[in-house]
């Protein structure tokens, strides 16, 4: 993905899950923006943002984090919200096990704690250790956590599949994460 590219999908993402009172816009109870909102606010704001951009955006991005609404008219975010939306999600069933990943200084608390959304509505997992592995890697060096998925549904904890193949929860307990040695 190129520079431009890279630097609007970062706005998008900003809007769209976290702040977009930024640029004047309120999202729907699921998230929704109309596309025309979003780029006429866009502009006024200062950010260069027409359709072919934005399209180039939603089916370029390789996390797959934006949605179109089937009409084509809205656009939302797939998962990763700090301002309260309803994603129209319904519990699944996930393979028995997930992945989560980290870095090292935030061990002793999952230890604690398990996993937490902090100020996220949910927590991620991922189903593959590559994707766990890239996500732990932004921040250091990578820790991946092993989920026992399965384990958490049989004892009546929901997860999720987001449009964009991310596992969400709302707490990972300790008894359910293995931890590396």
């Amino acid at each position: 993905m190129d520079r431009k590219l890279i630097s609007s999908s970062k706005f998008l993402s900003l809007i769209l899950r976290h702040k977009p009172e930024t640029i004047g816009l309120k999202l729907d109870e699921n998230g929704w923006v109309g596309i025309e909102e979003l780029i006429f606010a866009s502009r006024e704001n200062g950010k260069k943002l027409d359709l072919d951009l934005l399209l180039r955006i939603v089916h370029e991005n390789e996390k797959q984090r934006f949605l179109l609404s089937e009409d084509g008219k809205r656009i939302r975010a797939n998962q990763g919200h700090s301002v309260p939306v309803d994603l129209g999600l319904e519990p699944r069933m996930p393979p028995k096990s997930l992945f989560h990943g980290t870095v090292d200084r935030f061990l002793e608390n999952i230890h604690e704690k398990g996993l937490i959304k902090g100020t996220r509505q949910h927590v991620h997992l991922s189903s593959d250790l590559l994707t766990a592995t890239t996500v732990g890697e932004r921040r250091g060096e990578p820790v991946v956590l092993l989920i026992h998925a399965q384990k958490m549904v049989d004892n009546r904890y929901d997860l999720f599949l987001s449009q964009n193949g991310v596992w969400l929860t709302d707490h990972v307990p300790p008894s359910f994460i293995d931890f590396p040695d």
